[in-house]
């Protein structure tokens, strides 16, 4: 969903959704063409994976109904990820409501809870089309699902979280991010449905530039 499209969508639901992976032979990796597949950033943005793992990002937002689509299929590739692979996922601040969701993204993450959760809130916002709008809607929903209210609050209005929001920010930033959802690898490259042509194939994209990314570690 690209970020021009938020605020209509927005308007629009307010109103009213470790082993190996698979090798790709090297002739499937020499069809994948930068700047048409995918692009090589002309400056590396910044990484927090270690020097010897190859760091892999997942931008997206709760907002956005593509994204929602593409979770299961995201979580069944991340079964298969190498254990020189780093995943972390960055929930971007494209409109003014949604630095309160990326403030829920992080707080999960720090609870252990995204895993139990991450699916939980998509289908909120995207099947039962709740109104998860603001602080405290955001913790009155998380509150319904078994989530410790002082414990989650504690976490969610930090210091350290509204951080890790303004980070997110800089490395979407860095990555001249356009839309979601879209997968960064190693401060080098991005790629989304819109370039591979779908998030399938965009996948088998990410899985290429991995293997590029590498081999000059």
């Amino acid at each position: 969903m690209k970020r021009r499209d938020f605020s209509l969508a927005l308007a629009a639901g307010s109103a009213a959704a470790g082993g190996l992976l698979t090798a790709l032979p090297a002739q499937a990796q020499s069809a994948f063409k930068a700047g048409k597949d995918y692009v090589a950033l002309s400056s590396r943005a910044p990484v927090d994976a270690p020097a010897d793992r190859v760091e892999v990002i997942e931008f997206f937002s709760y907002n956005c109904p593509h994204c929602a689509h593409f979770e299961p299929e995201l979580e069944a590739w991340l079964k298969k990820l190498p254990k020189d692979v780093s995943f972390r996922r960055v929930p971007v601040p494209f409109l003014a409501d949604f630095e309160p969701k990326q403030r829920l993204y992080y707080a999960l993450e720090a609870m252990g809870k995204v895993d139990e959760l991450q699916m939980k809130v998509f289908n909120a916002l995207h099947t039962e089309r709740l109104r998860v709008i603001g602080d405290e809607a955001i913790i009155d929903w998380v509150v319904k699902q078994g989530v410790d209210k002082a414990k989650f609050v504690e976490y969610f209005k930090s210091f350290s979280i509204t951080g890790k929001a303004t980070r997110a920010k800089q490395i979407v930033d860095a990555y001249k991010l356009d839309g979601v959802p879209a997968m960064g690898v190693a401060g080098r490259y991005i790629t989304d449905g819109t370039m591979a042509g779908s998030m399938t194939r965009a996948l088998q994209i990410t899985d290429a530039l991995i293997a590029e990314a590498r081999k000059s570690r």
